[in-house]
Protein backbone atom coordinates (compact mmCIF):
# COMPACT_ATOMS: atom_id res chain seq x y z
CA UNK A 1 0.00 0.00 0.00
CA UNK A 2 1.28 3.40 -0.99
CA UNK A 3 1.96 6.03 1.94
CA UNK A 4 0.26 9.40 1.93
CA UNK A 5 2.80 12.01 1.56
CA UNK A 6 -0.04 14.58 2.32
CA UNK A 7 1.76 14.39 6.15
CA UNK A 8 1.78 18.08 8.61
CA UNK A 9 4.26 17.91 11.39
CA UNK A 10 4.29 21.01 13.73
CA UNK A 11 6.78 20.90 17.17
CA UNK A 12 10.19 21.23 17.14
CA UNK A 13 12.90 21.01 14.26
CA UNK A 14 14.48 17.88 15.43
CA UNK A 15 11.07 16.13 15.17
CA UNK A 16 10.03 17.62 11.93
CA UNK A 17 13.27 16.60 10.70
CA UNK A 18 12.87 12.76 12.17
CA UNK A 19 9.39 12.62 10.67
CA UNK A 20 10.61 14.28 7.40
CA UNK A 21 13.64 11.10 7.19
CA UNK A 22 10.79 8.30 8.25
CA UNK A 23 8.64 9.14 5.08
CA UNK A 24 11.44 9.79 2.76
CA UNK A 25 12.59 6.01 3.89
CA UNK A 26 8.61 5.20 2.70
CA UNK A 27 9.10 7.01 -0.78
CA UNK A 28 12.10 5.42 -1.12
CA UNK A 29 10.40 1.92 -0.77
CA UNK A 30 8.16 3.00 -2.73
CA UNK A 31 10.31 3.35 -5.65
CA UNK A 32 11.80 0.02 -5.56
CA UNK A 33 8.27 -1.53 -4.70
CA UNK A 34 7.31 0.40 -8.03
CA UNK A 35 10.40 0.09 -10.41
CA UNK A 36 8.93 -2.43 -12.85
CA UNK A 37 6.28 0.48 -13.73
CA UNK A 38 8.21 1.87 -15.95
CA UNK A 39 7.96 -0.10 -18.72
CA UNK A 40 4.00 1.31 -18.64
CA UNK A 41 5.10 5.13 -18.09
CA UNK A 42 7.83 4.34 -20.20
CA UNK A 43 6.77 7.62 -22.43
CA UNK A 44 7.00 9.92 -19.20
CA UNK A 45 10.56 8.59 -18.72
CA UNK A 46 11.19 9.60 -22.27
CA UNK A 47 10.29 12.79 -21.86
CA UNK A 48 11.76 13.24 -18.52
CA UNK A 49 15.28 12.25 -20.35
CA UNK A 50 14.50 14.83 -22.96
CA UNK A 51 14.16 17.66 -20.12
CA UNK A 52 16.67 16.61 -17.90
CA UNK A 53 19.48 15.34 -20.14
CA UNK A 54 18.63 16.73 -23.54
CA UNK A 55 17.91 20.03 -22.67
CA UNK A 56 21.08 20.52 -20.10
CA UNK A 57 23.50 19.46 -22.57
CA UNK A 58 24.24 22.76 -23.05
CA UNK A 59 25.27 23.80 -19.48
CA UNK A 60 27.19 20.77 -19.04
CA UNK A 61 29.24 21.62 -21.87
CA UNK A 62 29.83 25.23 -20.99
CA UNK A 63 30.27 24.31 -17.78
CA UNK A 64 33.09 21.31 -18.40
CA UNK A 65 34.77 24.21 -20.67
CA UNK A 66 35.33 26.35 -18.16
CA UNK A 67 35.98 23.83 -15.40
CA UNK A 68 38.98 22.19 -17.48
CA UNK A 69 40.07 25.73 -17.97
CA UNK A 70 40.24 27.15 -14.31
CA UNK A 71 41.44 23.86 -13.36
CA UNK A 72 44.58 23.81 -15.84
CA UNK A 73 45.52 27.30 -15.55
CA UNK A 74 45.54 27.14 -11.59
CA UNK A 75 47.37 23.93 -11.34
CA UNK A 76 50.01 24.91 -14.18
CA UNK A 77 51.06 28.18 -12.43
CA UNK A 78 51.59 26.29 -9.35
CA UNK A 79 53.59 23.44 -10.68
CA UNK A 80 55.81 25.95 -13.47
CA UNK A 81 57.15 27.17 -10.00
CA UNK A 82 58.79 23.79 -9.56
CA UNK A 83 59.51 23.16 -13.04
CA UNK A 84 57.06 20.85 -12.84
CA UNK A 85 54.74 21.56 -15.71
CA UNK A 86 54.00 18.38 -17.30
CA UNK A 87 52.40 16.95 -14.33
CA UNK A 88 49.58 19.36 -15.49
CA UNK A 89 48.33 16.75 -17.81
CA UNK A 90 47.96 14.15 -14.80
CA UNK A 91 45.88 16.65 -12.20
CA UNK A 92 43.73 17.86 -15.13
CA UNK A 93 42.64 13.96 -15.81
CA UNK A 94 42.20 12.96 -12.50
CA UNK A 95 41.22 16.15 -11.37
CA UNK A 96 38.01 15.75 -14.00
CA UNK A 97 37.34 12.21 -13.99
CA UNK A 98 37.25 11.54 -10.33
CA UNK A 99 36.50 15.19 -8.85
CA UNK A 100 35.56 17.94 -10.21
CA UNK A 101 33.89 16.61 -13.01
CA UNK A 102 30.88 14.48 -11.31
CA UNK A 103 30.52 16.71 -8.58
CA UNK A 104 30.10 20.28 -9.75
CA UNK A 105 27.97 18.54 -12.98
CA UNK A 106 26.15 16.87 -9.72
CA UNK A 107 25.35 20.48 -8.17
CA UNK A 108 24.41 22.45 -11.64
CA UNK A 109 22.57 19.54 -12.03
CA UNK A 110 20.91 19.70 -8.55
CA UNK A 111 19.89 23.00 -8.99
CA UNK A 112 18.43 23.03 -13.01
CA UNK A 113 16.75 18.94 -11.89
CA UNK A 114 15.81 19.81 -8.17
CA UNK A 115 14.33 23.15 -9.07
CA UNK A 116 12.29 21.48 -11.84
CA UNK A 117 11.00 18.57 -9.66
CA UNK A 118 9.98 20.43 -6.49
CA UNK A 119 8.37 23.13 -8.79
CA UNK A 120 6.36 20.88 -11.27
CA UNK A 121 5.42 18.45 -8.59
CA UNK A 122 4.73 20.61 -5.69
CA UNK A 123 2.47 22.92 -8.26
CA UNK A 124 0.48 19.91 -8.85
CA UNK A 125 0.34 18.83 -5.09
CA UNK A 126 -1.44 22.32 -4.55
CA UNK A 127 -3.73 21.98 -7.66
CA UNK A 128 -4.89 18.73 -6.06
CA UNK A 129 -3.62 16.80 -9.54
CA UNK A 130 -2.16 14.85 -7.18
CA UNK A 131 -5.28 13.83 -5.45
CA UNK A 132 -6.94 13.59 -9.04
CA UNK A 133 -4.38 10.36 -10.17
CA UNK A 134 -5.15 8.46 -6.44
CA UNK A 135 -8.94 8.90 -7.29
CA UNK A 136 -8.68 7.71 -10.37
CA UNK A 137 -6.47 4.58 -9.32
CA UNK A 138 -3.39 6.11 -10.68
CA UNK A 139 0.03 5.80 -8.36
CA UNK A 140 1.61 9.30 -8.25
CA UNK A 141 4.65 7.96 -7.39
CA UNK A 142 4.89 5.29 -10.35
CA UNK A 143 3.75 8.21 -12.84
CA UNK A 144 5.51 11.12 -11.25
CA UNK A 145 8.78 10.08 -9.25
CA UNK A 146 9.67 7.07 -10.96
CA UNK A 147 9.88 8.81 -14.41
CA UNK A 148 12.14 11.15 -13.29
CA UNK A 149 14.55 9.29 -11.15
CA UNK A 150 14.91 6.58 -13.88
CA UNK A 151 15.53 9.23 -16.13
CA UNK A 152 18.29 10.87 -13.77
CA UNK A 153 20.06 7.43 -13.31
CA UNK A 154 20.36 6.65 -17.26
CA UNK A 155 21.40 10.64 -18.26
CA UNK A 156 23.59 11.88 -15.22
CA UNK A 157 26.34 9.15 -16.54
CA UNK A 158 26.88 10.91 -20.01
CA UNK A 159 26.60 13.91 -19.06
CA UNK A 160 29.03 14.07 -16.87
CA UNK A 161 31.12 11.97 -19.28
CA UNK A 162 30.39 14.72 -21.76
CA UNK A 163 31.94 17.14 -18.78
CA UNK A 164 34.95 15.36 -17.91
CA UNK A 165 35.92 15.24 -21.86
CA UNK A 166 35.42 18.72 -22.78
CA UNK A 167 37.09 19.79 -19.43
CA UNK A 168 40.42 17.61 -20.37
CA UNK A 169 39.89 18.92 -23.93
CA UNK A 170 39.97 22.45 -22.70
CA UNK A 171 42.77 21.81 -20.48
CA UNK A 172 44.76 20.46 -23.25
CA UNK A 173 44.40 23.74 -25.12
CA UNK A 174 44.79 26.12 -22.08
CA UNK A 175 47.85 24.10 -21.43
CA UNK A 176 49.45 24.60 -25.05
CA UNK A 177 48.67 28.33 -25.08
CA UNK A 178 49.97 29.09 -21.31
CA UNK A 179 52.49 26.33 -20.42
CA UNK A 180 53.67 25.38 -23.65
CA UNK A 181 53.08 22.17 -22.80
CA UNK A 182 52.23 20.06 -26.34
CA UNK A 183 49.37 18.52 -27.23
CA UNK A 184 50.14 14.85 -27.74
CA UNK A 185 52.21 14.73 -24.46
CA UNK A 186 49.14 16.04 -22.69
CA UNK A 187 46.57 13.44 -24.31
CA UNK A 188 48.93 11.01 -23.38
CA UNK A 189 49.95 11.46 -20.00
CA UNK A 190 46.54 12.38 -19.16
CA UNK A 191 45.28 8.98 -20.50
CA UNK A 192 48.43 7.27 -18.69
CA UNK A 193 47.49 8.95 -15.30
CA UNK A 194 44.13 7.33 -15.03
CA UNK A 195 43.65 4.17 -13.52
CA UNK A 196 41.23 1.82 -13.32
CA UNK A 197 39.79 3.20 -9.63
CA UNK A 198 39.71 6.53 -11.08
CA UNK A 199 37.54 5.52 -13.99
CA UNK A 200 35.39 3.48 -11.21
CA UNK A 201 35.14 6.00 -8.78
CA UNK A 202 34.08 8.86 -11.47
CA UNK A 203 31.84 6.88 -12.87
CA UNK A 204 29.49 5.65 -10.05
CA UNK A 205 29.62 8.67 -8.26
CA UNK A 206 26.63 10.29 -10.74
CA UNK A 207 24.77 7.00 -10.77
CA UNK A 208 24.81 7.97 -6.83
CA UNK A 209 24.19 11.63 -7.48
CA UNK A 210 21.47 10.89 -9.53
CA UNK A 211 19.15 9.38 -7.59
CA UNK A 212 19.37 11.14 -4.13
CA UNK A 213 19.00 14.33 -6.20
CA UNK A 214 15.71 13.22 -7.83
CA UNK A 215 14.08 11.06 -5.23
CA UNK A 216 14.91 14.03 -2.78
CA UNK A 217 13.59 16.87 -4.94
CA UNK A 218 10.42 14.56 -5.71
CA UNK A 219 10.28 14.47 -1.89
CA UNK A 220 9.87 18.26 -1.07
CA UNK A 221 7.34 18.21 -4.33
CA UNK A 222 5.09 16.08 -3.26
CA UNK A 223 4.92 16.89 0.09
CA UNK A 224 4.22 20.61 -0.38
CA UNK A 225 1.56 22.84 1.90
CA UNK A 226 1.01 26.43 1.88
CA UNK A 227 0.47 27.76 -1.13
CA UNK A 228 2.73 29.40 -3.15
CA UNK A 229 5.34 30.28 -0.02
CA UNK A 230 4.90 26.51 0.63
CA UNK A 231 5.89 25.91 -2.96
CA UNK A 232 8.72 28.59 -3.07
CA UNK A 233 10.23 27.19 0.14
CA UNK A 234 10.20 23.56 -0.93
CA UNK A 235 11.53 24.17 -4.27
CA UNK A 236 14.65 26.05 -2.21
CA UNK A 237 14.94 23.21 0.01
CA UNK A 238 14.97 21.02 -2.52
CA UNK A 239 18.26 22.11 -4.52
CA UNK A 240 19.52 23.17 -0.54
CA UNK A 241 19.47 19.90 0.55
CA UNK A 242 20.12 17.94 -2.75
CA UNK A 243 23.49 19.88 -2.95
CA UNK A 244 24.49 19.21 0.41
CA UNK A 245 23.33 15.75 0.13
CA UNK A 246 25.87 15.55 -3.44
CA UNK A 247 28.92 16.64 -1.00
CA UNK A 248 28.03 14.19 1.51
CA UNK A 249 28.44 11.27 -1.02
CA UNK A 250 31.25 12.97 -2.27
CA UNK A 251 32.95 13.07 0.95
CA UNK A 252 32.11 9.40 1.74
CA UNK A 253 33.36 8.39 -1.48
CA UNK A 254 36.84 10.20 -0.73
CA UNK A 255 36.77 8.86 2.68
CA UNK A 256 35.88 5.42 2.94
CA UNK A 257 35.15 4.00 -0.72
CA UNK A 258 38.34 5.39 -2.39
CA UNK A 259 40.17 3.81 0.84
CA UNK A 260 38.13 0.29 0.36
CA UNK A 261 39.53 0.16 -3.26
Amino acid sequence: MEVDYNYKVTGKPFKRLLYGLQEFTFLIFDIFKGAGSIVKYRIDTLREMYLIGARAFPLVFVAGIFIGIILAIETGHQLDQFGAKTLVSGTVSKGMVRELGPVIIALLLAARTGAKNASEIGSMQLSQQIDALRAFGTSPIQKLVIPRTAAALIMFLPLTLIADITGIFSGMIVSDMSLNVDYTFFWNSAIKALVLKDIIIGFTKPIFFAFFISTISCFFGITTQGGTNGLGKNTINAVVVSSLTVLMIDFIFAKVIWELF
